[in-house]
This record gives structure tokens, sequence and C-alpha cells, in this order.
């Protein structure tokens, strides 16, 4: 039986976290770029990189939040593709995995 309890609380910790990393390459993000051409060009790939962080934190959140909505829908722990249950071990390295190991692998 997994214990959901600990699985929500852990969870919500890392909703918060991500959130607040979320807030940071934000306002990152909304730093004006330096008018100085040789700087700028520099800028704008360190812009990028913050993009793509934002874009991997975004996902996470998502991940997080279904995880969260599985919990209170009482799926939480069964595979989203298959129905199998979904590992203890997984779900305690990865409280946010929505996959059986089997369907995991099959992805990768």
């Amino acid at each position: 039986m997994i214990d959901t309890t600990s699985a929500r609380s852990r969870l919500e910790r890392q909703l918060a976290e991500l959130e607040a990393r979320q807030a940071h390459l934000a306002s990152d993000l909304a730093e004006p770029l330096n008018p100085d051409s040789s700087e700028r060009a520099i800028e704008v790939e360190d812009e990028a990189s913050l993009e793509a962080q934002a874009n991997l934190v975004a996902n996470e959140i998502a991940s997080t939040r279904r995880a969260l909505d599985r919990i209170a829908d009482g799926s939480y722990g069964e595979c989203v593709r298959c129905g199998a249950e979904i590992g203890a071990g997984r779900l305690e390295a990865r409280p946010e995995a929505a996959l059986c190991i089997g369907c995991a692998s099959r992805d990768a």
C-alpha cells in the first residue's frame, strides 16, 4: 500500500521548490538586455539557456500537479498507460511518476 500522505507532502514540497525556481527564472528573464553589443550576444545565449530551464521547470511543475491530482482522485500509484501498479521504489525515487517501469522503459 502506498503512503499517499507522505507522497503528498513530498510532492507539495517539490512543487513549492519548483515554483520558487520558476519565479527566479522569470525574474532573470525579465531583466533587460545590455545595450552594449559585445555583452548582448552573451546575454542572448544566457537567455536561451534560461528559457530552456524555465520550460523544463514548467514541465516538472505540471507533472507534480498531475501527481497531486492522482492522489486526490485515488489513482496515484497506477500506471496511466496500462493501469498496472507503479512500484513503491519507483514512486520513492520519483513521486511524480505516472508510468510503471515497463511503460517508461518502452518510451526510452
